[in-house]
């Protein structure tokens, strides 16, 4: 299972990994992030590599990599289409954390919990950690899900349909859903709770939890874009990630428990 390894104080190294990961980012001619995006990115690197070390860092390059490549998919055609991601797929700071909100605040409970900010019984450390682990992944594995089948569908879909009534609507609606999507999106799932199994961040049963709680959480949130998305301004793309990425967590921590419980009896 998850353990810190590094000696030395992780937050200096994270400071000092991303540091120079930004440096190279701003002067590289693609832009993956805008200007803004790659500092909140560089906070983002810090408060992981510091409270999860690299096995929590792996967890979000994969995403960040695999979602900015899959957003680029059918790029020209989403862009005729008037249905691509703004600014061509470059992320900004909302971006940054309608995607990592979530992700960030269960890392932020397991350092808390290693350092003795909060303070629990020695006998749930282990338990807790293992469940905040668990959403950590999860959280990443529902929003690289939703990227993964969104994206793909948009680009790739041959029949598209409204989640809550499966009448045909044309590629990029709100709570649009379609095959090819929904298969780019478990395999997305899969295998980035995969790789937080490899790591040992979550354990081999994990990776059900997080497969199912993303599946559960990205039709969610197709119903939240077919039914209120446009009725209220509030309810931004940005918004509407950190809910499905909270639900992912949520579903895949439940999941999980009453499992545990279900075994123990």
């Amino acid at each position: 299972m998850f353990s810190l390894i590094n000696p030395v104080n992780p937050y200096l190294v994270g400071v000092s990994l991303n540091t120079i990961l930004l440096i190279v980012a701003w002067i590289t001619p693609k832009k993956l992030l805008t200007n803004a995006g790659l500092l909140h990115a560089w906070l983002l690197g810090v408060l992981i590599w510091g409270t999860l070390n690299w096995q929590g860092y792996v967890i979000v390059m994969f995403y960040f990599l695999v979602g900015s490549l899959v957003t680029r998919a059918g790029m020209a055609q989403k862009e005729a289409e008037g249905i691509a991601e703004k600014r061509s797929g470059v992320r900004g700071p909302e971006n940054v954390w309608g995607s990592a909100l979530v992700g960030t605040l269960c890392a932020l409970g397991v350092g808390m919990i290693n350092s003795g900010i909060i303070s629990i019984p020695q006998s749930l450390v282990s338990s807790i950690q293992s469940l905040l682990l668990l959403g950590y992944v999860a959280s990443f594995s529902t929003k690289l899900s939703d990227t993964c089948a969104s994206e793909v569908g948009k680009a790739y879909g041959q029949r598209t349909f409204l989640i809550t009534n499966l009448q045909p609507v044309p590629r990029g609606t709100e709570g649009a859903v379609s095959l090819e999507g929904t298969v780019a999106g478990i395999v997305a799932s899969v295998a980035i709770a995969i790789v937080g199994w490899a790591v040992g961040l979550i354990k081999v049963s994990g990776i059900l939890w997080c497969v199912l709680a993303a599946f559960i959480a990205t039709n969610l949130e197709s119903v939240i874009g077919a039914t209120m998305q446009s009725k209220y301004s509030w309810l931004t793309n940005e918004l509407v990630n950190i809910l499905n990425t909270f639900i992912g967590a949520s579903a895949a921590i439940l999941l999980a428990w009453l499992w545990m419980i279900t075994v123990a009896q």
